[in-house]
């Protein structure tokens, strides 16, 4: 009997590099921006946000699949997706602000 648990190795993420790729990730950045600057309303930088942060998943995913970004681990994509939201709530603000 082959011992498969020897093969299987799922090492934990890297805060620090989730923490630069949701900060630097174009895709976070332009829309969040963009919609922000379309906002008449504070409440839709959420909305911007949260499409921002999803947007730059699919990149993340993306670049991922295609091989140039290595993925080692699991558990990475939820806090990818959490702390895109802030970043992109931050952009979509900075948006809002220098709209008016």
């Amino acid at each position: 009997m082959v011992d498969r648990g020897a093969e299987l190795e799922i090492k934990p993420f890297d805060p620090a590099t989730l923490f630069w790729i949701a900060l630097l990730n174009p895709v976070v950045i332009v829309i969040a921006f963009l919609m922000g600057r379309r906002a008449d309303q504070w409440q839709k930088l959420i909305v911007a946000a949260f499409a921002a942060s999803l947007g730059g998943f699919i990149l993340y995913w993306v670049v991922a699949e295609v091989g140039l970004l290595p993925v080692h681990a699991l558990g990475g994509e939820a806090g990818i997706i959490l702390m895109q939201f802030v970043f992109g709530l931050v952009w979509a603000s900075l948006g809002y602000v220098l709209r008016r």
